[in-house]
C-alpha cells in the first residue's frame, strides 16, 4: 500500500470488514469496488463467520503500478466499514512490492477475528511456534522477510515459455482451540492461447498447473513442519477441456482453418453447422471463444459442462471438493451493465475453487453432520464483479475435534 513503508507493519486501529475477492480495478474501479464490497459485505451478514479468510490475486490489477492507490482504497475501506466492525482484529498480507520481478506474486490475504473468538494463534514459521493474534496489523510490500507467512512465486522454468509473470502462493497456519490449519492463497497459470489448448487432450496448460500445483502441495507438507489440515483457494486457472468442449457443443458443424498469410500459422478455427445456411457456431482464435448460445454455460448453472473440468481429478487423493452449484466463475464482461455475461475471450471455466486436504474434509464435514450449514457458492450473481466472480465456503468447524464439549465456531473462507 502506498502508505506503508517498504517491509514493514502498519498497526490498524480502525474498525474492519471481510470480503471475498479478486479486486476489480481495470474498468471504473471506484463503482465495481462499491459493487464488490457491498455484495460480499451481504455474505458475511448472512453467514457471521466468527473467522474469516479473504484470498486476492492479482491484486491493483494488470496496470499495477497506476492502480495500487485504488488498493489503498480498497484496504481502507475494509478496515473501516461498519459491516465489519464486530471483527476487532485483523492480519492483512499484500504483496506489492511490483519492483522485484523474481518475487512479486500481487497476492493479498486477509484474516478477520470476529470479537467473540476469544483465542486464536497463528504460526511463526521462523521461531516455529504460535503466537496469540491481537489487534489489527498490515503487511504490505516486502513480505519475505515477514516471519508469519511463507511466500513464494513458483520457479521460472514453470511459467510458460519462461517468460515471468505473478505466479506463486502465500501460506499461513492458524489455531482455534487446539485445531490447526493452513490457509494457502494460490495463483496458478492461465491459457496463453485458446489455439493452443485445443490442441491437445489434456492441453499444455492443465500439465504446467499440475506441476505448479504438486509443487504447492508437496511444500505444505514437508518435513520442516508438523503436518496439519489444510485449506488451497484462489484462481486455479482450471479450464475445461477444450478439445472435448469444442468437440461437444460442434458435434455436426464442419471445421473451417485459416492461416497467415505469411507464415502459414493458424489463426482461426471457424465451426459451421452442417445445413441452416451454414450457420457459423464457434470462431475459435488465440484470444477468442465466441460461441452463438452463451446459455449453455449458465443454464442450470452450466452443471451439465462439468464433465469436461477434469484438472482436479490428478490430485483426488489429496485434494478435495464440494459439489460446484454455481456457474463458471471466469470470464465475466467488466461492463457495470452486463453483470451475468461472459466475454468471448475465453471458454468460460470453474477457474476459482476452495479446495481442502481429506483431514480437512473431516472437519468440514463432520460439522455438517450435525447440522446443514456448509454453503459453497459464488457472489453477486446478477452485478458486475470484475471478469472473476468471486467464491465463498461457509461452514463451521469444530475445534478441538472429537472433544465432546468443543466449541462451534463458525468460518468463512472466500476467493
Amino acid at each position: 500500500m502506498s502508505a506503508c513503508r517498504r517491509g514493514h507493519v502498519r498497526p490498524c486501529h480502525l474498525p474492519c470488514s471481510p470480503v471475498p475477492l479478486r479486486v476489480p480495478v481495470s474498468v471504473e474501479p471506484e463503482n465495481l469496488q462499491k459493487n464488490w464490497l457491498r455484495e460480499f459485505y451481504q455474505v458475511v451478514h448472512t453467514h457471521k463467520p466468527h473467522f474469516m479468510a479473504l484470498h486476492c490475486q492479482e491484486f491493483g490489477g494488470k496496470n499495477y503500478e497506476a492502480s495500487m492507490s485504488h488498493v489503498d482504497k480498497f484496504v481502507k475501506e475494509l478496515l473501516s466499514s461498519d459491516a465489519m466492525k464486530e471483527y476487532n482484529r485483523a492480519r492483512v498480507y499484500l504483496d506489492e512490492n511490483y519492483k522485484s520481478q523474481e518475487h512479486f506474486t500481487a497476492l493479498g490475504s486477509f484474516y478477520f477475528l470476529h470479537e467473540s473468538l476469544k483465542n486464536i494463534y497463528q504460526f511463526d514459521f521462523k521461531a516455529k511456534k504460535y503466537k496469540k493474534v491481537t489487534g489489527k496489523e498490515i503487511y504490505s510490500d516486502t513480505l519475505e522477510s515477514t516471519p508469519m507467512l511463507e511466500k513464494e512465486k513458483f520457479p521460472q522454468d514453470y511459467f510458460p515459455e519462461c517468460k515471468w509473470s505473478r505466479k506463486g502462493f502465500i501460506r499461513t497456519r492458524w489455531c482455534i482451540a487446539d485445531c490447526a490449519f493452513d490457509l494457502v492463497n494460490i495463483h496458478l497459470f492461465h491459457d496463453a492461447s485458446n489455439l493452443v489448448a485445443w490442441e491437445t487432450s489434456p492441453s499444455v496448460y492443465s500439465g504446467i498447473r499440475h506441476k505448479a500445483l504438486g509443487y504447492v502441495l508437496d511444500r505444505i507438507i514437508d518435513q520442516r513442519f508438523e503436518k496439519v489440515s489444510y485449506f488451497v483457494f484462489g484462481d486455479f486457472n482450471f479450464r475445461l477441456d477444450s478439445k472435448s468442449v469444442v468437440e461437444t457443443l460442434c458435434t455436426k458443424a464442419t471445421m473451417q482453418t485459416v492461416r497467415a498469410a505469411d507464415t502459414n500459422e493458424v489463426v482461426k478455427l471457424i465451426f459451421r453447422e452442417s445445413d441452416n445456411d451454414r450457420k457459423v457456431m464457434l470462431q475459435l482464435e488465440k484470444k477468442l471463444f465466441d460461441y452463438v448460445d452463451q446459455e449453455v454455460f449458465r443454464d442450470n448453472n452450466g452443471t451439465a459442462l462439468l464433465e469436461f473440468d477434469k484438472e482436479l481429478s490428478v490430485f483426488k487423493d489429496r485434494l478435495y471438493e464440494l459439489d460446484i452449484s454455481f456457474p463458471p466463475s471466469y470470464p465475466y464482461s467488466e461492463d457495470a451493465r452486463q453483470g451475468e455475461q461472459y466475454m468471448n475471450t475465453r471458454c468460460p471455466a470453474w477457474c476459482d475453487r476452495i479446495l481442502m486436504s481429506p483431514s480437512a474434509k473431516e472437519l468440514v464435514l463432520r460439522s455438517e453432520s450435525e447440522e446443514k450449514v456448509v454453503t459453497y457458492d459464488h457472489i453477486g450473481p446478477n452485478v458486475c464483479m470484475g471478469d472473476h466472480k468471486p467464491v465463498f465456503l461457509a461452514f463451521r468447524i469444530m475445534p478441538g475435534a472429537g472433544k465432546p464439549h468443543a466449541h462451534v465456531h463458525k468460518c468463512c473462507v472466500v476467493q
